[in-house]
């Protein structure tokens, strides 16, 4: 089931998160690096975002009832903000903790803490790319911002990276002291990285909460229903995304004398002709209104 597979990429991606997070919270301690402590804080961030996201996969999956009949699809959808928020919440908090240590004397990382680095990229890298994989498969916005996620925290290891290499041999090299501030400098940098990714995220989220128009899938959908015989004139044609489907709204204009039953059967080839062509529409709610252009009966 695709949801099965999000979920799995997704509690996978949890689970590395957390052990990395531990990993470099005691790196960064031991080794005098405030560059990876603060690594540390994002992937403490890309913990609580995959949890967050893992726990509204589950509820997506769950089928329409009578208080929810067009489903749990936004459940994604507040993941995905909530992710977002996350990232900038996780930008701001490396800036203030990377402005403290300038302002604070203190000594060069220790040179092993480039060894943690690198196994960190690696493996964020490749948790990006496998749960990207999957978000882009099914269109899942929520997987897609949990991916990002862990793009996000590889950019920052690596940003932590240089500004660490900076700081352990630009002093001895260069015999600049001032060149062991480079491990905040590069916190620093990486929480623009940061925060410009949470704003990526949070975009699409407020827009689909905010039922923003798909005008693509409009034009396309107005020109599918245009095709079925017996449809005059399409008109008021909206889609909104909610979760990983589209909700399609529009009216039709038929011939004023069809009777009821008749104009029924003929919504129906329309919702099941548009369900055909565009397999990412779940719903589909059609108003039939006559053709008042059209000459009635008592004329």
């Amino acid at each position: 089931m695709p949801r099965d597979s999000l979920r799995t990429n997704t509690l996978l991606g949890l689970v590395a998160s957390l052990a990395l997070a531990a990993g470099k919270f005691v790196a960064g301690l031991l080794g005098h690096s405030s560059a990876l402590i603060a690594d540390g804080v994002e992937s403490l961030a890309d913990t609580l975002g995959s949890l967050v996201v893992w726990h509204g996969l589950r509820v997506a999956s769950r089928e329409p009832d009578d208080q929810h009949p067009y489903g749990y699809g936004r459940a994604e959808t507040m993941a995905a903000l909530f992710v977002g928020a996350l990232l900038v919440v996780a930008a701001a908090f490396i800036v203030v903790k990377a402005f403290g240590e300038i302002l604070t004397p203190h000594r060069a990382p220790a040179p092993w803490t480039l060894l943690v680095l690198v196994g960190v990229i690696i493996a964020k890298e490749a948790l990006f790319r496998i749960v990207l994989r999957g978000a882009l498969e099914f269109q899942s916005d929520a997987a897609k911002a949990d991916a990002w996620h862990h793009r996000s925290d590889a950019i920052t290891s690596a940003a932590a990276l240089v500004g660490v290499s900076v700081a352990i041999w630009g002093p001895k090299w260069l015999d600049m002291p001032r060149l062991v501030l480079a491990d905040e400098v590069a916190a620093i940098l990486a929480s623009g990285v940061i925060l410009l990714t949470g704003i990526r995220l949070i975009r699409p989220a407020m827009r689909e909460l905010l039922d923003a128009s798909s005008e693509d899938l409009a034009r396309k959908a107005r020109g599918t229903a245009s095709g079925v015989q017996g449809v005059r004139v399409v008109e008021k044609v909206h889609a909104r995304k909610s979760g990983r489907g589209y909700l399609v709204d529009m009216h039709l204009h038929v011939d004023p004398t069809l009777d009821v039953r008749t104009a029924h059967s003929l919504a129906g080839r329309v919702k099941a002709e548009l369900r055909r062509a565009h397999p990412e529409v779940v719903h589909v709610l059609i108003h039939v209104e006559p053709d008042e252009r059209a000459p009635t009966k008592a004329e």
